[in-house]
C-alpha cells in the first residue's frame, strides 16, 4: 500500500473530524492528492488545525446536507477514491438535537450517493457507517455483516438508515454502473490521540486529568471494541485498494474490530489510562440522560478472510499510544505534527 495512493485524487467527506483528520495526515504523506469536506472544525481544540493540515491539503468548507453544493465540489474535484465519514457522531449529541441528526447521517448520506450515481468518472468509495447500526441484541457474541440492522437512540438509527440507504442505491443504481464500486465499512469505538469529542472516554478523561479535575465516568461495566485509530483506517484502506481492483467486492459490508475474546469495559480503560497519567481520579456517575448498549461485539473475520486484515494493536499497544500522543501534546505541542507522523511510520512497520 506504500505506493498504492501516490498521486491518486481522494476526497475525505468529513476531513476535520478525528478519523478524517488521522486519514489526511496519512494519504498527506502517502502523497496522495487530497481533498477535504466539511461543514467546519468539529471540535475545539481540532485535530486537523493542531496538525496544521490545512496547509497541508486542499480543504473546502461544505455542508453534506446542501446537495448542491456536495454535488459541484465531487464533480469539480473528480475523485479516484472517496471516504465519507461526516457525521454527528456522538449520541448524547443526537439526543440533544435528533433533526439535524438525521439530516446528516442519513440525508448527508443520500446527498453523497446521489452525487456520484451517474458520474462517467470511475470512484472508489467507502461509505462509513458504525458498530451501532445493529439491532441491538445485547448478546456476548459479535454482530456479523449479515446480522439484522437496527437502532433506538436517535445516532445508531441514522446510522443504520443510511447504511440501509447505502445497500439501496447500490442494488437500485450502482451495481451494473461500470464506474462506481462501492463498500460499506462499519467499525467498533476508535481511541487515538487527537480526538476532543465530549462524551467520550478518553477525551472526557485526559481533559479532566490535564486540568488536575475529577472525571466522572458513566456505564463502567458497558463493552466496546476498542481500538486504536490507525488499526481502522488501515483496514479502510486496504478496503479501497483492494476494491478498486477486485469487482467481487463490489457492494460489501466489512466490519473492523478486535478479537473479542478479551471483553474490555469502560473502566477496565480508565485503570490502564491512570498507571500513566499520574494523580488521575475519577468517580462513577449514573447515566440519567440517556440510553446505551451495555454489550456491543463485531465479528471481522470477513475482513481478516477477503481483505487480510486484523487489529496490529492489542488493547494496552492502543492505550499506550494514545496516552503517549495526548504527554506530547501537553509538553511539547509544536512537535504533534512530526509526532503523529512518527506513530503512523511506527505502526506500519508492526
Amino acid at each position: 500500500m506504500k505506493n498504492f495512493y501516490k498521486n491518486k485524487k481522494v476526497l475525505i467527506i468529513g476531513n476535520t473530524g478525528f478519523k478524517g483528520s488521522w486519514l489526511s495526515l496519512w494519504l498527506y504523506y502517502l502523497k496522495a492528492q487530497v481533498l477535504g469536506l466539511s461543514i467546519n472544525y468539529t471540535t475545539e481544540p481540532s485535530n486537523f488545525k493542531i496538525l496544521n493540515l490545512n496547509k497541508k491539503i486542499k480543504f473546502k468548507k461544505t455542508d453534506i446536507r446542501n446537495f448542491k453544493n456536495l454535488k459541484k465540489q465531487i464533480k469539480q474535484f473528480k475523485p479516484d477514491f472517496i471516504f465519507h465519514f461526516a457525521a454527528e457522531a456522538i449520541v448524547k449529541n443526537s439526543f440533544q438535537n435528533p433533526k439535524k441528526t438525521w439530516q446528516t447521517n442519513t440525508m448527508g448520506t443520500v446527498n453523497i450517493l446521489e452525487s456520484i450515481k451517474d458520474t462517467k468518472k470511475k470512484i472508489t468509495a467507502i461509505i462509513v457507517t458504525s458498530d451501532k447500526v445493529y439491532k441491538n441484541l445485547e448478546t456476548t457474541r459479535g454482530y456479523k455483516e449479515t446480522d439484522v440492522l437496527g437502532g433506538q437512540d436517535p445516532y445508531g438509527a441514522s446510522k443504520a438508515a443510511a447504511d440501509i440507504a447505502t445497500q439501496s442505491y447500490f442494488y437500485s443504481f450502482l451495481k451494473d454502473n461500470k464506474n462506481i464500486r462501492l463498500c460499506i465499512a462499519r467499525a467498533g469505538n476508535v481511541i487515538g490521540g487527537g480526538d476532543w469529542s465530549e462524551g467520550r472516554i478518553i477525551p472526557d478523561c485526559i481533559k479532566s486529568w490535564s486540568k488536575k479535575k475529577i472525571v466522572k465516568i458513566r456505564n463502567p461495566n458497558s463493552t466496546r471494541p476498542w481500538q486504536h485509530v490507525l488499526d481502522v483506517l488501515n483496514g479502510y484502506l486496504i478496503l479501497a485498494a483492494r476494491l478498486s481492483k477486485k469487482k467481487t467486492l463490489n457492494g460489501e459490508a466489512f466490519n473492523f474490530g478486535p478479537k473479542i475474546e478479551k471483553k474490555t469495559r469502560v473502566i477496565d480503560i480508565v485503570k490502564q489510562m491512570q498507571r500513566s497519567w499520574s494523580k488521575a481520579k475519577w468517580k462513577l456517575i449514573e447515566n440519567k440522560t440517556f440510553s446505551e448498549n451495555k454489550l456491543l461485539y463485531l465479528d471481522s473475520k470477513k475482513a481478516k478472510k477477503k481483505l487480510k486484515w486484523s487489529c496490529k494493536f492489542n488493547f494496552k499497544k492502543s492505550i499506550n499510544f494514545t496516552i503517549d500522543w495526548y504527554k506530547e501534546f501537553y509538553q511539547n505541542k509544536k512537535n504533534i505534527y512530526e509526532f503523529s507522523l512518527n506513530q503512523i511510520k511506527r505502526f506500519e512497520k508492526y
